[in-house]
């Protein structure tokens, strides 16, 4: 599979492990990039955007990153609050008055605590795309557990609670935002809401297929949640029914906070490298924002969290763990952080969703950038 892009010297085995993935890890399409103090050490891409037509992977091919749109929609949020123009510890109801629920904090929002991981009353794609229904959906919805107290990962939600305090704060949507305020500013290839000019440039999504008859009773314990319709679980998965396609122009085009985000992986690292040389947030806004404020047995996701201001911590069984690292994976193996302590900003971007168990592309990746820092 050939290969494309720089490495500088000295992370040649990050080469290596990028082409080991093809070879041995069923890589499709995909990218990475890796910032070190400030400058661009990897920048590799190659494989196919697109199987059905073999358009190939490309410098400026776009990726739907999923999950780890969320450290970028809770870091437009702290921007707004690095401004003063918003309280992460005043109700959510101040800036959202239909919202109610007056006992629930901005703060709450970002860590998970809000208790609105489901929808007693799912939405449509359709709806989902048209932002209002989801919206009204969320401020008729009452917590599912005591506000403030265990993380229960709101899969969905997330975006649209978050989202809607900054379109109601800055007048903007979300996607508005982040383009005007942090991506075009720094020219950061990543967008939430693709403008269908830059539909082209999207790899195709290529997801397993996942048999969801099984019987739960036939499940070691741990996975039975993520089979069982009537679960925090998948009531959280399903805030959305029937389960969202991004490779949808529609969907493409729509701000959806929590999944939707498209980028390169030189833009998701390049958000990264700015957040570590202040470019975003200040020296002391982002340290608040990566102060862990909650941990614990995630409700949701039924494993242990550790939760910032919006932005993921990770646990020290992660590939990716360091004492100060920050940031976000998401469905399929993408995944994006930094870790202030090496000066290391990183992002992964791929089309090929696979089992997270049993994925060990980004992981080796970052192996090799660990071996040649």
């Amino acid at each position: 599979m050939p290969l494309n892009g720089t490495t500088a010297p000295g992370f040649d085995r990050v080469h290596d492990a990028f082409a080991d993935n093809f070879a041995h890890h069923d890589e499709i399409g995909a990218a990475v990039c890796v910032y070190v103090d400030g400058e661009k050490v990897v920048d590799l891409w190659g494989g196919v955007a697109d199987p059905a037509t073999d358009r190939p992977w490309t410098d400026d091919t776009l990726q739907v990153v999923f999950s780890t749109t969320k450290a970028i929609t809770a870091t437009c949020a702290l921007h707004l609050a690095q401004s003063g123009a918003v309280d992460l510890d005043a109700p959510v109801s101040d800036y959202w008055p239909e919202f109610g629920k007056p006992q629930i904090p901005v703060r709450w929002l970002l860590t998970h605590q809000a208790g609105l991981a489901a929808l007693d009353s799912p939405v449509t794609p359709a709806e989902a795309v048209a932002w209002e229904p989801v919206v009204a959906a969320l401020e008729a919805q009452q917590p599912l557990w005591e506000p403030g107290t265990d993380p229960g990962y709101h899969a969905h939600t997330f975006g649209w609670l978050v989202g809607e305090v900054v379109r109601r704060v800055s007048g903007r949507t979300l996607g508005t935002y982040l383009r005007q305020e942090i991506a075009e500013p720094l020219d950061l290839d990543f967008w939430i809401g693709l403008p269908p000019s830059e539909h082209h440039r999207v790899a195709r999504i290529i997801s397993p297929k996942i048999d969801m008859s099984v019987d739960p009773a036939t499940l070691p314990e741990a996975l039975r949640p993520y089979f069982d319709p009537t679960s925090l679980t998948m009531r959280a998965s399903m805030a959305v029914t029937p389960f969202l396609d991004h490779n949808d122009p529609a969907e493409l085009a729509a701000e959806m906070p929590s999944s939707n985000g498209a980028c390169t992986a030189r833009g998701l690292a390049g958000f990264y490298a700015a957040l570590l040389d202040g470019r975003i947030l200040s020296p002391s806004s982002l340290a608040m924002a990566t102060t862990e404020q909650v941990s614990g047995i995630d409700k949701v996701l039924r494993v242990p969290v550790r939760i910032g201001l919006g932005l993921g911590l990770p646990t020290p069984d992660a590939f990716w763990y360091s004492p100060t690292a920050f940031g976000f994976p998401g469905y399929g193996g993408s995944i994006g952080f930094a870790d202030p302590a090496r000066g290391l900003a990183f992002g992964y971007v791929m089309n090929h969703c696979q089992d997270p168990i049993n994925d060990r592309r980004a992981a080796n990746l970052v192996e090799a950038v660990e071996k040649a820092l």
